[in-house]
């Protein structure tokens, strides 16, 4: 079994609504529910942590009523990486721990079984997708470097990893002072290797306004694949 961390404490700037994110809407159910109940539905996961804006807490908790496996919602920080680090102190000591944005809500149960089975045989694995466009290395406005794009691939969450490995990561960056961009930069630190787990380009994040148009479109994909 794991237990998913879902950090929901960002305020979605870029979004450009004036509120949290994970309170929008995709076909008509909020973004943070659509987000729990992949988990929810998902037979290896057995509970559901979320860090929160602490004034949002009231309201997530409201929201999210009916989902068993929702084991606690718990104050951010001013950063992602320091409401993570705030609930891992909280949980109890599991096998494997997840990291899921809240804000991508369009995670496959396919992608969780290959992230949990290769958590559990590697310790540190993470979804990501190839890269379709080249991709330039910049300097002063000026390229400097085109990286080779087979070599490219797009990071996305869940990030899965032995909970004494993510446990021991965030320890050390904390000792350190340092911030990373995502919860695998915290275990490379450590030399474990990370793996990657090829997920779809379906798990968007939900970052821009015309991401919501794309997340609509694929739920309508869905729905018809479905009927």
């Amino acid at each position: 079994m794991y237990t998913v961390i879902i950090p929901a404490a960002g305020q979605g700037k870029r979004m450009g609504y004036g509120h949290n994110k994970v309170f929008l809407e995709v076909g008509g159910v909020p973004v943070i529910r659509r987000t729990v109940a992949a988990f929810q539905s998902h037979e290896q996961c057995g509970a559901i942590y979320v860090a929160a804006q602490e004034d949002e807490i009231t309201q997530l908790t409201e929201l999210l009523s009916d989902f068993p496996k929702v084991q606690g919602i718990i104050a951010g920080g001013s950063e992602r990486q320091y409401s993570i680090d705030n609930v891992l102190r909280e949980i109890e000591e599991v096998a494997i721990v997840m990291v899921h944005d809240g804000a991508r809500p369009l995670i496959s149960h396919e992608t969780l079984n290959h992230l949990y089975e290769g958590a559990l045989q590697h310790q540190a694995v993470i979804a990501a997708v190839r890269a379709k466009d080249t991709i330039k290395m910049i300097d002063n406005g000026q390229v400097v470097n085109t990286p080779d794009r087979s070599r490219m691939w797009l990071v996305q969450t869940p990030q899965a990893f032995a909970y004494h490995v993510l446990t021991a990561a965030y320890q050390r960056a904390a000792a350190d002072g340092y911030l990373g961009t995502d919860d695998a930069s915290l275990v490379e630190r450590t030399g474990l290797p990370v793996h990657i787990v090829e997920s779809s380009y379906d798990n968007i994040k939900l970052t821009t306004p015309e991401d919501l148009y794309f997340a609509e479109a694929i739920l309508r994909k869905r729905e018809e694949s479905d009927v």
